[in-house]
């Protein structure tokens, strides 16, 4: 076995809290001296392990937080993200539909960057390329006109766009879409450009939204 596959499926917290310290002390260990330049792949290896079981630690933190009656904003707080922002990546919501846990498992692996690619090529004035990500009902709706008014909003409101905010793009399943917040930095105020993947990968919906948008 894995020394770092963990076979119970629900690990309490102080199991989990001792293996995280002991591959910690094994990754540290393993960096070795400037005499003996470590294995930087098995380095690459053990930092990924580490940090899959810091993921397991935190999301059972969250999970007794819950339990012992704290609110999403509380933990959003602690976090330095949103309540929806928090829920969406540790919440069990439940779809009303069926009455079974949705699946909030990502599979549009590249969402992400092609996200950033898209909302920079709108920025840039690339419309050409940026359209050929849309679906049939985006490309008949966003044009050169739409997409001019909005961006003049935009600066109307914050300024002139200074380049993308220094977090990571949020992505997350809502129902059938793949949904990627892109954060961006303006003059006067931060703000974020939101695009949704229809099932076919292809771009559902942009906006562009106050940071604090749900």
């Amino acid at each position: 076995m894995h020394p770092l596959q963990v076979t119970d499926p629900s690990p309490p917290l102080s199991s989990l809290s001792a293996l995280l310290a002991e591959q910690a002390s094994v990754l540290a260990a393993s960096v070795g001296s400037p005499v003996v330049p470590p294995a930087y792949l098995d380095l690459v290896r053990r930092a990924q392990g580490v940090d899959v079981l810091a993921g397991q630690v935190l999301t059972l933190c969250v999970q007794q937080c819950r339990d012992a009656g704290h609110t999403w904003q509380e933990i959003g707080d602690v976090l330095g993200v949103t309540r929806q922002a928090v829920f969406q990546r540790f919440g069990k919501p439940i779809d009303p539909r069926t009455g079974e846990p949705m699946d909030k498992t990502v599979r549009m692996t590249d969402a992400a960057e092609r996200a950033v690619e898209i909302v920079t090529d709108i920025l840039e004035g690339r419309m050409d390329k940026a359209r050929r990500s849309f679906n049939s009902e985006v490309l008949a709706a966003f044009t050169d006109e739409v997409r001019g008014e909005a961006l003049a909003t935009v600066v109307g409101l914050v300024g002139a766009f200074e380049g993308f905010g220094g977090a990571e793009p949020f992505v997350r399943n809502i129902g059938d879409h793949t949904v990627v917040d892109v954060p961006l930095h303006y003059e006067a105020a931060d703000m974020k450009a939101r695009i949704a993947f229809d099932a076919d990968e292809k771009v559902a919906g942009i906006f562009f939204l106050a940071p604090e948008a749900p």
